[in-house]
């Protein structure tokens, strides 16, 4: 693909996309060659996911005229699934694929960059991220640590996950060994949860074990080629835990300044094109793996208002207990209180409208 198309095509690769027109065949002559280690925390097998990792080094490539080439690894290649940020800090490879939550146990400002529960939809946090001034301050957070963040792909709202018994009350999630990313464990653990947090390609032995009894991953598309319809029968919605969900590119900072300007924006450029891309795939692939899903057995069911409600309580709740310990963390929320109010407030007016009519023609056999 021509440098031009991705030009066109960047979406979300703001102020650098323009930049990239810089990327000349003249100047790319000039620039030096440079091969990069770029790990994910995700298999081969999740295309949707580890496809975003594809895609970027594609890019990046055609971009520099083959200048600037990554050599991508998946999740356990190079280091395992959820030590990718570990990874990158320390300098093992200069840049990789991530749930910034994962590291939550670090520090729970990492939260903040993948989606913070019961909070935004996906395009209200991208709106938060990008207009809101919430990528400045995660850049702030992430400043002392040595290294820099883009966003990098997302799923949208994702399934509440697969459980071996129905969950109908507060009562049925007491005891319950739950495979769970990052932050919403500690908030499950307040209403009786065991949380476990497990790479995606331990999840499946785990659950046909029986050491977990339920897991969630991110919805029909991605769940069905992991299998869990195979050990669990009830699939629970939704997760609110990702009412949105947004991926991380973790950039060492050494790695960073050492690269020249117009490879920090074929870099910028090309995160914005998988963050644009990602969701729309994620929106084609999952009805089609839905109605496999439930031709095959699954029995789909929604949460209750009241297992809704004492989870959306418990996590206000704990967010104001950690910002009260947590400084970064307070400011970090309050951004967000700030600019939710607004944005939720407008999406009932149009969003939730339409989309609500047309639900309910879906509903009675119309669409």
């Amino acid at each position: 693909m021509e440098r031009r198309n991705f030009i066109k095509q960047a979406g979300f690769g703001g102020t650098a996309v323009a930049a990239t027109a810089l990327a000349t065949p003249a100047l790319a002559q000039a620039n030096p060659e440079i091969r990069w280690r770029h790990t994910s925390a995700f298999p081969r097998s999740l295309d949707t996911l580890f496809g975003g990792t594809e895609l970027f080094a594609k890019i990046i490539n055609e971009m520099s005229d083959g200048k600037f080439q990554l050599r991508i690894y998946s999740a356990g290649e190079i280091v395992p699934a959820l030590q990718v940020y570990d990874a990158v800090q320390n300098g093992t490879v200069e840049c990789g694929q991530d749930a910034a939550y994962y590291h939550f146990g670090k520090d729970p400002c990492f939260v903040f960059e993948t989606g913070l529960p019961f909070s935004l939809n996906q395009r209200q946090y991208y709106s938060w991220l990008r207009n809101g001034g919430g990528h400045e301050l995660i850049q702030e957070f992430y400043r002392p640590l040595g290294v820099r963040s883009f966003s990098f792909g997302g799923t949208a709202c994702q399934m509440g996950g697969w459980f071996r018994k129905e969950i109908n009350t507060v009562e049925d999630l007491r005891g319950l060994k739950f495979r769970v990313g990052g932050f919403a464990g500690n908030i499950l653990r307040r209403l009786g949860v065991v949380p476990q947090q497990i790479g995606a390609g331990d999840i499946y032995p785990a659950l046909e074990r029986g050491t977990i009894d339920g897991a969630e991953w991110v919805g029909p598309y991605d769940d069905e080629k992991l299998g869990f319809n195979k050990v669990a029968r009830f699939y629970h919605y939704p997760g609110w835990w990702e009412g949105a969900s947004c991926g991380t590119l973790f950039i060492n900072e050494r790695a960073w300044n050492s690269i020249p300007k117009s490879y920090q924006a074929m870099i910028e450029a090309a995160a914005g094109i998988v963050t644009a891309s990602m969701v729309p795939k994620y929106d084609a692939l999952n009805p089609q793996a839905m109605k496999r899903l439930l031709a095959g057995g699954t029995q789909l069911k929604p949460f209750s208002t009241p297992v809704l409600q004492a989870c959306y309580d418990e996590c206000w709740k704990y967010y104001d207990e950690v910002a009260a310990q947590n400084a970064m963390f307070k400011k970090l929320l309050d951004s967000m209180k700030a600019f939710r109010p607004d944005t939720v407030a407008w999406f009932r007016v149009a969003e939730a409208t339409f989309d609500g009519f047309l639900h309910r023609m879906s509903a009675a056999n119309r669409i």
